[in-house]
């Protein structure tokens, strides 16, 4: 139904030349009621909005690719606006020409392949060239971080060869490539990394681990968790998408707040219906949100980096919120996550015993796959979209 819907929505542009439907990035700057307001919609809108719907306002980034149609006389007609990898804000006028918002599941595409390229200049320069995506060359820096592999070392007619999956949306990347498997060979030596799907780390073909742990700790003590973290549920009373991309933690106002982790504060302030909110931006691509504050620690100041257990702030019920709590995010490469999987998360530093079995047992498709496109005198051509132009704010 809503494939269908969505569809439709495209279809439309080509039946009338007036109808068109315009892709363009969230404006840096811009927040969901000053896009309302540039199309004379009421800020009632966007305050009848149930109060999961208004945090999920407050996750449009800049820079977001989102599909929007206008009437002849300029007005809105619908958006489409992605805020995770899952769901995406519908705003569009009903036949009495009432805005009306509904949350809608992403239809994205994605394809796997296996490709072998021979190093001529460097790693980043000759995966972009050939792939047309920077992300690609980064990510695969970023697994063969931990180890004995210099890229700096890469010499021509040395190469990598790298299973990987990505997600694409009207012809652009969608989110990060996922690397499974990748071989880097270096003066003849062969050095592999595997994706493991039970704990999402990285082993080499031996099940010694190469991803570096990265502990959190519950930055507050808390009451209860009065609400978890959710990438895409259907509501069947409702009969329509929910997500909530973080986790409530209900406490008394005033309680204070700490640091998850070690990091950089790179936002303090009012964030839309999250109020007054802290973000602090980690290693391995990691970021914290904590949401709805009271107040600030008044030495917490944009820009200063903090230790994991430093207090940033106090409880509260700022922006859109029922009652004192904490909305903690937590965002890996930009794209929300459950922060209780990963603060949950133990230390593996190598697999041991039935797991590592099962481990080595399971990746040999994988690597003769990723050795046999290595040694093929013409391997295969990487896909390269089209209208490749997406950029991420990729932290190694």
């Amino acid at each position: 139904m809503f494939k269908l819907l969505f569809l439709f929505f495209i279809t439309v542009t080509s039946l009338f030349s007036y109808a068109e439907v315009k892709e363009l990035q969230w404006p840096k700057g811009e927040s969901f009621i000053t896009f309302l307001a540039k199309y004379g919609i009421s800020e009632r809108f966007y305050y009848d909005l149930e109060k999961e719907d208004k945090e999920l306002c407050s996750e449009i980034n800049a820079g977001t690719w989102h599909y929007l149609y206008e009437n002849e006389d300029g007005s809105l007609n619908q958006v489409l606006i992605p805020v995770s990898q899952e769901i995406q804000l519908h705003i569009y006028q009903d036949t009495n020409k009432e805005y009306k918002f509904q949350t809608l599941p992403i239809n994205y595409n994605e394809f796997s392949e296996t490709i072998a390229i021979p190093i001529q200049n460097s790693v980043a320069f000759d995966l972009q060239k050939a792939t047309g995506d920077p992300m690609l060359a980064a990510q695969l820096k970023a697994i063969f971080s931990h180890g004995d592999v210099n890229f700096r070392k890469m010499q021509k007619g040395d190469f990598v060869s790298i299973n990987y999956r990505l997600r694409t949306l009207m012809g652009r990347p969608f989110g990060m490539p996922v690397i499974d498997g990748a071989m880097v060979e270096i003066n003849g030596k062969k050095h592999f990394r595997f994706r493991n799907l039970d704990d999402d780390k990285y082993y080499d073909e031996k099940g010694n681990g190469f991803t570096k742990s990265y502990f959190f700790k519950i930055p507050l003590t808390y009451s209860r968790i009065s609400s978890h973290f959710t990438k895409k549920r259907y509501h069947p009373v409702l009969k329509r998408y929910r997500a909530h991309l973080g986790t409530d933690f209900a406490a008394p106002r005033g309680r204070k707040i700490y640091a998850a982790a070690d990091g950089k504060v790179i936002f303090v302030g009012r964030k839309g219906g999250y109020g007054k909110t802290i973000i602090i931006k980690h290693t391995n691509g990691y970021r914290t949100l904590y949401a709805h504050q009271n107040r600030f620690n008044s030495r917490i100041k944009n820009g200063m980096r903090v230790r994991k257990g430093d207090h940033i702030g106090y409880v509260g019920s700022t922006g859109l919120s029922s009652g004192p709590h904490l909305h903690l995010g937590l965002y890996k490469n930009g794209v929300a996550i459950n922060p209780l999987k990963v603060i949950k998360r133990g230390n593996t530093k190598s697999l041991k015993g039935a797991k590592k079995t099962a481990f080595i047992k399971s990746l040999k498709p994988l690597k003769d796959a990723i050795i046999l496109e290595a040694k093929k005198e013409s391997p295969n051509l990487p896909t390269k979209l089209d209208r490749l132009s997406y950029k991420s704010d990729l932290a190694l």
